[in-house]
């Protein structure tokens, strides 16, 4: 293995004016492909927007595995002289990241390595598990020295202590101890593994180029190294792809109704990409279409707040017939925002990556159209700019439904008090956005726009507990900090 390169960012680093769930990850591995690295690459290229604080790629040469693990965007760091070539090999595994569970430390950078007995192997994954810690735990009191805080090393624990012979049987050991959402890719000497959980909540596709192989997790990556869609793999499958390019194929887990993540179709995966044979852009269209018939107003225009917002605004403009104008302008070369020191230049922030249009905005009735509301608080400074550049109303629609609990699962909604639809009613959100009117997509309305009649309460298609509350798997580490909570509010009473 070579030794990781370590590069890092300023302190203090983040973006105050964010208020969006924040991308899970993404993955990627190709097998029996020369220059299997820089295709790596090129597919991450195309992940980007699922991950931006840390990327990395592991391949393998037929003799030694090398590693490359960078904090930041990937232009930013492979695409310097001589990074892909310390890359040899027809095989390699990627990943872009955004940490859910575990800091931004290089130490947590994906692919993780790990020597066993047999083989090394490199994992990176995409999702959360839910019993990670309780794992974790058990495995530190049976000996085991973790190096990361990451959830996914957790696998490579449990890997290396699995009785089974085979890698790949040792790996499906480990993976049946796994709850919670996951895909993950795996290198091995000899195998390209790529495994989904049984739900099928966080995605991944096969895709071919020539005579080489590809896992990832959105077929917009597949578009950008020019391979094509082979199939998605299945909710609960294990795929191994041999070094001569033959495919096995396993089912171990016991069969369970799939329930993907509906929020790749509200906002994580790329409008060009094709989700469980769904095409995520016309989804969206039909969000906005559903929003319209739900909650129609009487505006001059439909303007999105752009970029997430332009599919569901456009639906939205096309099903009233009320001109669609881009009101709002993004610039996308602001890149990563800091802590700024005083508060009058930090909300100048929203403005750094929007832009009210005055000439589309002045003296119109303007419904802003986003694809969800997280928080509210660049949806306020978004609406106070909109007003700004001499609008006479200012409407919002969501076009998604009230975001009312945490997730648990690989996105950034742990934190049910932040949630603005999960403490205030709609007429106390209205006000507090300052819109003179204010709609969200229905449940319902959402699950038609996947092509469903309506959500059955006792057969749910989708993970849309953000919505719902009804959580595909156990929450074991939440249930038990829960208990832990419940525990010290009891012992508290008694001493009262």
């Amino acid at each position: 293995m070579s030794a990781m390169i370590e590069t890092g960012w300023p302190e203090l680093m983040i973006d105050p004016f964010e208020d969006k769930p924040r991308e899970e990850c993404g993955v990627f591995g190709v097998s029996g492909a020369k220059h299997a690295a820089s295709l790596a690459v090129l597919g991450l290229h195309g992940l980007q927007h699922r991950g931006q604080e840390a990327c990395g790629i592991a391949a393998f040469d037929g003799k030694r595995f090398a590693s490359e693990r960078h904090l930041g965007l990937v232009a930013e760091n492979f695409s310097g002289d001589g990074v892909v070539d310390r890359l040899p090999g027809n095989s390699a595994i990627g990943h872009v990241r955004y940490s859910t569970q575990g800091d931004a430390a290089i130490r947590n950078v994906q692919p993780l390595y790990a020597d066993l007995k047999s083989s090394g192997i490199a994992v990176a994954h995409n999702g959360n598990f839910t019993n990670a810690r309780r794992l974790r735990q058990q495995l530190v009191d049976q000996g085991a020295i973790f190096q990361s805080t990451s959830d996914t090393e957790v696998v490579l624990q449990l890997l290396a202590r699995s009785r089974r012979t085979k890698l790949v049987d040792r790996f499906v050991d480990a993976l049946k101890q796994i709850e919670g959402a996951y895909a993950l890719v795996a290198l091995t000497n000899k195998k390209l593994i790529g495994a989904r959980d049984p739900y099928g909540i966080r995605p991944l596709v096969l895709g071919k180029l020539d005579n080489s192989y590809i896992l990832v997790s959105e077929t917009c990556a597949l578009d950008m190294i020019g391979a094509h869609f082979v199939r998605n793999i299945e909710p609960g499958e294990v795929v191994i792809i041999g070094e001569s390019g033959s495919i096995r194929s396993l089912h171990p887990f016991p069969d369970v109704t799939p329930r993907p993540c509906i929020f790749e179709f509200v906002y994580f995966a790329r409008p060009d990409s094709y989700v469980d044979g769904k095409n995520v852009y016309q989804v969206r269209k039909d969000m906005g279409a559903n929003l319209a018939l739900e909650h129609p107003a009487d505006v001059d225009v439909i303007v999105p707040v752009p970029d997430s917002g332009v599919p569901a605004a456009i639906g939205f403009a096309q099903q009233i017939g009320i001109p669609f104008e881009l009101g709002i302008v993004r610039n996308h070369y602001v890149g990563r925002t800091f802590i700024q020191p005083t508060q009058a230049i930090r909300d100048m922030g929203v403005r750094m990556k929007h832009a009210a249009n005055r000439g589309v905005l002045a003296g119109k009735r303007v419904l802003l159209v986003d694809d969800s509301i997280v928080r509210g608080t660049t949806s306020l400074k978004i609406v106070r700019m909109v007003r700004d550049a001499g609008a006479t109303e200012v409407h919002f629609r969501s076009a998604s439904p009230k975001i009312c609990h945490p997730d648990f699962y690989g996105i950034n909604l742990s934190d049910r008090k932040k949630l603005i639809a999960a403490t205030h009613s709609l007429e106390e959100m209205r006000q507090k956005l300052e819109v003179d009117s204010l709609g969200f997509l229905s449940v319902d309305g959402l699950y038609r726009a996947m092509g469903e009649l309506a959500r059955e309460a006792d057969n749910p298609k989708f993970a849309d507990h953000y919505f719902t509350g009804d959580y595909p798997t156990r929450l074991y580490d939440h249930e038990h900090d829960e208990s832990d909570k419940d525990l010290q509010l009891s012992l508290l009473s008694e001493v009262a």
